[in-house]
C-alpha cells in the first residue's frame, strides 16, 4: 500500500491525521496520504516564496536540466505509476498508461522551452529603446482535480517550473497517490522549496491557496460552482487566475459524415473514463437525416462495453469515482426519463456480483432529448449520452452554442468547410473527426463559464509570466519647469 507525507520546503512531514484511498472498482484501500490544512499550506507557501528570488535568478540550464530527469524518471516507472493510477480513480488501465506517458510529454516539452521565454521590442523614436520582457509571478498555487490527476495537473507545474516560478500543490482528496508520486520525484530533482505538496480538504488546504496574500497566481481546475468561488477568494489580493471549470461538450454529425467512424468516436468521446472528463462529448446533436443510422451503430458499441475494475485488461470502462458521484449520476437518468427522454440502453447499476463492491453504472444512451432538458443542460461528470436530433446545420450550431459551458466541441463531417463550421461554435477546442483531445504543445481552456485562460503548449509560458516593458532614454533630459 502506498503512503506519502507531505512535502514541505524539501521535508517529508507527518500529520495527525491521513486520507484514504480506496478503489472505487473494489473498495480496496490502495493507499494513504497525510492530511494537511491550512496551517501546512501557509507553510508550503511560506517555503517557496522565501526562495523564489533565488530561483528566478537561475539560467535556463537549471530549469531544463530537473525537468528533463523527471521526464526520465516518470518515462522508467510508468508501468508502476499507471497502474497506481487506475487503482485510485477506476480509470481502464490503457487510459492510464496513456496519461503517464503524456505526463513525461509534458514535463520534457516544458523542458525545451526554458531557453525559449522570450521578450520584444516595441517600435519608438530612435533616441529610446523600449524592450518587454517576460517574468516568473513567483509562487504559483495548483489545485489538482482528480479525473486526471497527472494530465491536468503536470500541465500546470512543468509550465509554472519552466518559466522561473516556485509552486505549491494540493492534490484532490479523491485521488492524491499519483499526484504524490510525481511530487516525490519533483522534490529530488528540484531545490529545497521550489516544489511542495500539501494534500489535504478543498475547504482548508484549497481555501489557504485561493485567499493567502503570499500566493502570486493560482491554477485551477475543476467545477465551475468551486471555481467561482476561488474567483472570488483570489479577488481580495487581486491574484491572477488560470481556471479549467465544466463543459457540456457538443458532438456535431452532419448528413456528409463517415457514420461508422462518427460512431466510434462518439461512444469513446462520452465513455471514455466513465464520462467523468471535462470535455466528454455528452450531447450528440446528430442531423435528422442520419439520425436512426447514427443511434443504431452507437447502440450497438454501447452495449458492447465491458464494465471492469480498471486494472483488467478486458475492461472498457470502469467505475465512476464514488457512490456520491453514482448517485448524482443515476438523478441525472430518472430526470431524463421524467423529462420524456427516450432511454435506448443502460440508465442502471449493472447486476453482475463481481461488480458489487465498485461504483459501477451502466453506459446510457438517451433518445429523443430536448436541449431544453436537464440532461442536456448540466454536466453529469458520468456515462450519460443525450442524442438530441437537429434539423439542419444552423440548428446544430444554434444548439451547441446554447449553453453556458463552451470548452470543447466536436464535428463529424467529410466536408473541407467543417473548419468554417468550426470558426462559429464558441468553444475554446474545436475537434473535427475526432472527439477532443490533448497534447502537450497545444493550448487548452474554455470559454464562458468553462474557464480562464488558456494552459499548455507555448500559451502556458503565458499563462506563468507577466509582462514587463523597459524603457531606455539616450539623450538628456530637458528642463520641464523652463
Amino acid at each position: 500500500m502506498e503512503s506519502y507525507e507531505l512535502l514541505i520546503d524539501g521535508d517529508r512531514r507527518s500529520s495527525s491525521e491521513a486520507i484514504h484511498v480506496a478503489n472505487p472498482a473494489t473498495g480496496e484501500t490502495v493507499g494513504r496520504v497525510a492530511k494537511g490544512d491550512a496551517a501546512d499550506a501557509r507553510a508550503a507557501i511560506e517555503a517557496a516564496d522565501a526562495v523564489t528570488r533565488a530561483w528566478e535568478d537561475r539560467s535556463p540550464a537549471e530549469y531544463e536540466r530537473p525537468l528533463r530527469a523527471v521526464a526520465d524518471r516518470v518515462e522508467a516507472d510508468a508501468d508502476d505509476i499507471a497502474e497506481l493510477l487506475s487503482k485510485e480513480t477506476g480509470k481502464c488501465l490503457a487510459t492510464a498508461e496513456g496519461e503517464v506517458a503524456e505526463t513525461a510529454a509534458q514535463f520534457r516539452f516544458y523542458a525545451g522551452v526554458t531557453d525559449k521565454v522570450r521578450g520584444d521590442t516595441v517600435p519608438t523614436a530612435p533616441n529610446r529603446l523600449n524592450y518587454t520582457r517576460r517574468v516568473p509571478y513567483g509562487v504559483t498555487a495548483h489545485v489538482v482535480p482528480w479525473n486526471y490527476p497527472l494530465l491536468l495537473g503536470t500541465r500546470g507545474i512543468a509550465s509554472a517550473l519552466a518559466t522561473g516560478n516556485t509552486v505549491v500543490v494540493k492534490p484532490p482528496t479523491q485521488a492524491p497517490l499519483t499526484t504524490m508520486w510525481i511530487g516525490e520525484l519533483l522534490l529530488e530533482e528540484f531545490p529545497d522549496g521550489v516544489v511542495n505538496v500539501v494534500p489535504g480538504p478543498g475547504s482548508e488546504v484549497g481555501a489557504e491557496l485561493s485567499a493567502n496574500a503570499g500566493v502570486d497566481a493560482i491554477t485551477f481546475t475543476g467545477s465551475t460552482g468551486v471555481g467561482k468561488g476561488v474567483l472570488k477568494s483570489a479577488a481580495e489580493h487581486i491574484t491572477p487566475v488560470d481556471l479549467e471549470l465544466g463543459g457540456k461538450a457538443p458532438s456535431i454529425v452532419l448528413p456528409d459524415a463517415d457514420l461508422e467512424n462518427a460512431a466510434r468516436g462518439v461512444v469513446a468521446g462520452i465513455f471514455s473514463n466513465a464520462g467523468q472528463n471535462c470535455v466528454a462529448t455528452s450531447r450528440c446533436l446528430v442531423h435528422e437525416a442520419v439520425h436512426d443510422d447514427l443511434v443504431e451503430k452507437i447502440v450497438e458499441k454501447t452495449e458492447r462495453i465491458t464494465l471492469g475494475p480498471g486494472t483488467d485488461p478486458e475492461t472498457d470502462m470502469g467505475p465512476v469515482i464514488s457512490e456520491r458521484a453514482r448517485e448524482d449520476v443515476l438523478s441525472y437518468v430518472e430526470s431524463a426519463k421524467e423529462e420524456g427522454a427516450t432511454l435506448l440502453t443502460g440508465g442502471g447499476v449493472p447486476d453482475d456480483p463481481a461488480l458489487a463492491e465498485g461504483t459501477f453504472v451502466e453506459p446510457t444512451v438517451f433518445d429523443d432529448v430536448d436541449p431544453s432538458m436537464t440532461v442536456a443542460c448540466e454536466e453529469i461528470f458520468g456515462p450519460v449520452l443525450s442524442v438530441v436530433p437537429v434539423e439542419s446545420t444552423e440548428d446544430a450550431i444554434a444548439v451547441a452554442n446554447d449553453s453556458p459551458y463552451a470548452l470543447a466541441a466536436a464535428i463529424w463531417s467529410e466536408r473541407l468547410d467543417a473548419t468554417r463550421m468550426a470558426d462559429r461554435l464558441d468553444h475554446g477546442l474545436v475537434a473535427i473527426n475526432t472527439f477532443p483531445v490533448s497534447m502537450p504543445q497545444s493550448p487548452w481552456g474554455g470559454n464562458k463559464e468553462s474557464g480562464i485562460g488558456r494552459e499548455g503548449g507555448l500559451e502556458g509560458v503565458e499563462a506563468f509570466t507577466t509582462v514587463d516593458s523597459v524603457v531606455v532614454e539616450f539623450d538628456g533630459m530637458e528642463d520641464p519647469y523652463r
